[in-house]
């Protein structure tokens, strides 16, 4: 249970979430909208819940922003059409199966049949989006040169940004890329993957970027920047 809550301008209460962690130099901030609508703060094991709040303070205008960007939830249910990793996928109901299955008809309609109770519907439709996003982020990663493949690899549902790299290694992606265009997605993994060389945003980098990703970087960019916030908009 959160020890604290952060009052926005509409005096609506959000709940903040605070982790010390060892080996953090940085406090952080990323505000969270599912299953419920929180702010998580990770700070370093030295730093007071007081301070760390105080910075929660500083930050208002961007946390405004960020939650005054979250889009209405969009519900999810059989027999709609589902745009996910480049594929339009038809969603169909089969309370008699006890697992999922993708298919591709004869006509070339793509159709994820998900099976169980109709309550788990939403849920199982995501975990297979999330595995499958996995998986092409994967493809994505050893498409480029070895010496750039990330450590570790982790798939979060993060709201603050699109995917990260740290000092270990480790790169963290969210998994509502698999809602994007696919070369907007294939620029955030190289937009990490050159991270790997260059720890900054300086002139090398985005040249080790391009280098990476090819020509478009700009309008892959341009694109989360305009259509990012509805990313959100489902589960």
């Amino acid at each position: 249970m959160a020890e604290y809550v952060f009052v926005l301008s509409d005096d609506s209460q959000v709940p903040v979430v605070i982790n010390s962690r060892r080996g953090l130099r940085n406090i952080t901030i990323r505000p969270k909208f599912a299953p419920v609508r929180e702010i998580h703060i990770s700070k370093p094991w030295l730093v007071s819940d007081r301070a760390a709040i105080k910075f929660l303070e500083s930050k208002q205008r961007w946390v405004e922003s960020v939650f005054a960007k979250c889009p209405e939830k969009q519900a999810i249910y059989p027999n709609m059409e589902l745009e996910f990793l480049g594929r339009r996928v038809l969603l169909v109901h089969d309370s008699t199966r006890h697992s999922n299955k993708f298919q591709i008809l004869d006509d070339g309609t793509a159709q994820l049949i998900v099976g169980g109770d109709i309550s788990m519907f939403p849920r199982r439709v995501r975990d297979f989006i999330k595995a499958e996003f996995l998986r092409e982020l994967k493809n994505m990663i050893h498409s480029a040169p070895r010496e750039f493949w990330p450590a570790r690899i982790a798939v979060r549902d993060t709201t603050s940004r699109w995917g990260s790299c740290s000092s270990t290694g480790t790169m963290s992606f969210s998994w509502r890329l698999a809602f994007a265009p696919t070369d907007v997605m294939r620029y955030v993994v190289m937009h990490e993957l050159a991270h790997k060389k260059h720890m900054d945003h300086s002139p090398e980098f985005w040249a080790e970027v391009r280098g990476l990703y090819g020509f478009g970087v700009e309008r892959a960019k341009r694109w989360l920047a305009q259509n990012g916030a509805g990313l959100h908009a489902l589960f």
